[in-house]
């Protein structure tokens, strides 16, 4: 039947069109965003999943910023201590050798004392400057915290998350405290490392064994520096992979988001090149359609 107020092939034609303009939009839409579920009308459980995946994946990058900072803290302290230690040139290896030269009998103490003097003011003034966006460990003050905690991780199981840290307690480093307390300034007999004078000791028996203390307190402080460097270094090496195992594990969690909502662009240049030609091909078939009513005219002629 020919109907003047009905055409239902125009229909047919004008909903094919819309669902292929609807397809087309959505395609269009994927290619220039380069996601298939760029919004949770897409798909809402992916896009809740990527969106708490994006949220974990910011948090690690806080945790390796911050190992950044951990690192170069670390190394600061670590580069200061080994430096006190020292070599035949200077720090605590070159004040144990002054002190055995000091036993010579007959030997200028006062002129070894200078040296000794000069080893001391460098050791303090090391620790000292062994100080990154300001925190210091080896010479520290009534407000330097005794523990430190060093973020090194980041995980969430359900919805709790769970921060890890590296824990180091500061006064296995400090040389020079406000309490003299650390391992240069605490006072072990009659003087500490850093307050060491022997300008005045003679050949005696006496003096000699005062010698051989300083000596000894010496050797242990070298021990007890070189304990603490040793120990840093392990920490460095334990930021240095945890960097790693991070920056690795932000990818892979990436590389997890875009299997979720990334679009595949291979299928979607495809699809587009389909559609523009359903498009094509509607927009004619509609057109056909539409001129079918004016055959009608022809009835009345």
């Amino acid at each position: 039947m020919s109907s003047l107020l009905t055409n239902s092939t125009a229909m047919t034609a004008l909903q094919t069109l819309r669902s292929v303009s609807s397809q087309l939009a959505t395609t269009q839409t994927r290619i220039s965003t380069g996601q298939r579920v760029s919004t949770a009308s897409d798909n809402a459980a992916y896009w809740s999943i990527a969106t708490s995946m994006r949220a974990d994946n910011a948090a690690l990058s806080a945790v390796s910023d911050s190992l950044g900072l951990s690192a170069a803290t670390v190394d600061t302290e670590y580069t200061a201590l080994t430096s006190v230690v020292g070599d035949s040139n200077g720090g605590l290896t070159k004040l144990q050798s002054l002190l055995v030269e000091a036993k010579t009998a007959g030997i200028d103490r006062t002129k070894i004392q200078a040296d000794i003097t000069q080893i001391q003011q460098q050791m303090k003034g090391t620790a000292s400057a062994a100080t990154f966006n300001g925190v210091n460990w080896l010479s520290t003050t009534a407000t330097t915290p005794t523990t430190v905690d060093l973020v090194s991780s980041y995980s969430r199981v359900g919805g709790t998350p769970t921060t890890g840290a590296i824990t180091l307690t500061v006064a296995n480093y400090s040389l020079y405290t406000s309490t003299q307390g650390g391992i240069l300034d605490k006072v072990s007999g009659s003087a500490s490392v850093d307050t060491i004078d022997i300008s005045t000791l003679t050949d005696s028996a006496a003096d000699q064994t005062t010698l051989s203390g300083y000596i000894s307190q010496v050797t242990g402080a070298i021990n007890s520096v070189a304990s603490a460097a040793a120990n840093l270094g392990a920490v460095k090496n334990r930021i240095s992979t945890n960097t790693d195992f991070v920056k690795s594990l932000m990818d892979s969690v990436s590389r997890g988001i875009g299997q979720l909502v990334d679009a595949d662009m291979n299928q979607e240049s495809t699809r587009l090149s389909a559609l523009q030609v359903q498009q094509q091909l509607g927009v004619q078939a509609l057109s056909i359609a539409n001129s079918s009513s004016q055959s009608i005219l022809s009835l009345f002629r």
